[in-house]
């Protein structure tokens, strides 16, 4: 679930129990007003007020929490794609012979592929393949998940 909507069920859960609270507190009162008969000296005056404050400051802290959620905190795991369809097949279309034979290499493997297993199916030595993978991350196109010795490479969804 998104942020934005886990901050608005926060909140109208606060909403909600806030109004249940508000209840409570006017029927503890009530109940308060007719059975102390000290007057406002009574303890349970005293306890009433506090008790009120601590349960309006929790409904606060609710109502803050959801509003940071909904609208300050960022999405967490949502991969933004910055490039259109249209604009990274234009840029598949510009790269070199060796960038070209990787991609290719990775779709036969179904979008993802070990970088030890690329280095021996394409006959490059790692430094050639590394740097290869590094410019096409560096586009976008791919991205290299750390596995143990060696790395995964995984081809961007828009070409599988």
């Amino acid at each position: 679930m998104k942020n934005k909507h886990v901050g608005f069920l926060v909140i109208g859960i606060a909403i909600l129990l806030f109004f249940i609270v508000l209840s409570f507190n006017n029927a503890l009162e009530t109940i308060v007003n007719t059975s102390c008969d000290h007057g406002t000296s009574c303890p349970m005056q005293v306890t009433l007020k506090t008790q009120e404050k601590i349960s309006y400051g929790l409904m606060g802290l609710l109502v803050l929490f959801g509003s940071f959620l909904a609208f300050f905190m960022k999405e967490e795991g949502v991969k933004t794609t910055k490039l259109s369809h249209v604009k990274k097949k234009k840029l598949i279309s510009g790269l070199n012979e060796e960038e070209k034979k990787l991609i290719d290499l990775i779709q036969l493997k179904e979008g993802s592929i070990y970088q030890s297993d690329l280095i021996k199916e394409s006959g490059m030595n790692k430094v050639k393949v590394s740097r290869i993978l590094d410019r096409l991350e560096g586009k976008g196109l791919i991205d290299r998940k750390r596995r143990g010795m060696t790395n995964i490479v995984i081809l961007d969804s828009v070409f599988i």
